[in-house]
């Protein structure tokens, strides 16, 4: 009788995942055609953002090249608007089986979470994508013309984005290690010339192959490692 039951609610659990699932999908269909319209606008805006001044202009070098990138960028905004809703279905498929304290936990971490990666997006398009712009249009000369192809660009600025929005959970990671007592504060600070070590490792394996483009990722993520220890000692 036992193993029935327990059968029973391994069903009603894979019911309950297949149902959310199935939400999360329609959702996505249900706001891609909107996505899909508004895609070239979006895609014009987030090119002027990362050319900025500079005088460049994007080209393609393919008839369906720009059509890719904008069902490329119609996805990206999909998942983006769909997020709150899709995080709703998991959260409620998951609320049943958390005591109190992991709600306030994960409701915290949802939020705080969702909240760097946002500001990891935003300083990625607007700051380091114009950087390296400008840092490539200075190797133009009398001789050397720069051809920039519209879909390498803003691969990289896709690319670029979520990379950033990841390595901006670091001062999250980093406090919640040191506060869930998985190492200590002193062990984690005692190790920084390790930490910038494989930063720039981790820097140099995520980004393009250049120096600059490195140190973009590597530099701020190793600030945003030393204010989760701060915000782990203060918060002591």
């Amino acid at each position: 009788m036992h193993s029935e039951d327990d059968n029973e609610t391994l069903i009603s659990h894979l019911e309950a995942l297949r149902n959310t699932l199935l939400k999360c999908l329609y959702s996505i269909a249900i706001i891609l055609p909107f996505t899909f319209f508004i895609a070239p606008k979006a895609l014009d805006l987030l090119i002027k953002i990362i050319i900025g001044s500079s005088n460049v202009t994007l080209n393609f070098f393919s008839p369906a090249e720009v059509f890719i990138i904008q069902i490329k960028m119609a996805l990206v905004l999909d998942l983006i608007i769909s997020c709150p809703y899709i995080f709703k279905q998991l959260w409620n498929f998951l609320l049943p089986a958390l005591y109190e304290h992991e709600k306030k936990f994960l409701k915290s971490i949802v939020l705080i979470s969702s909240s760097l990666f946002i500001l990891g997006v935003l300083f990625s398009v607007f700051v380091i994508l114009p950087f390296v712009i400008k840092f490539g249009l200075s190797f133009v000369s009398n001789n050397i013309q720069a051809v920039f192809g519209i879909s390498n660009v803003v691969n990289l600025a896709l690319w670029l984005s979520i990379i950033f929005g990841l390595m901006f959970q670091l001062p999250l990671i980093t406090f919640w290690l040191i506060k869930s007592n998985i190492v200590s504060y002193s062990t984690i600070a005692d190790k920084r010339p390790y930490v910038i070590v494989g930063l720039l490792i981790i820097a140099g394996f995520l980004t393009p192959p250049d120096v600059v483009s490195q140190l973009m990722l590597a530099i701020p993520s190793y600030f945003l490692f030393e204010a989760g220890l701060f915000f782990a000692k203060f918060k002591k």
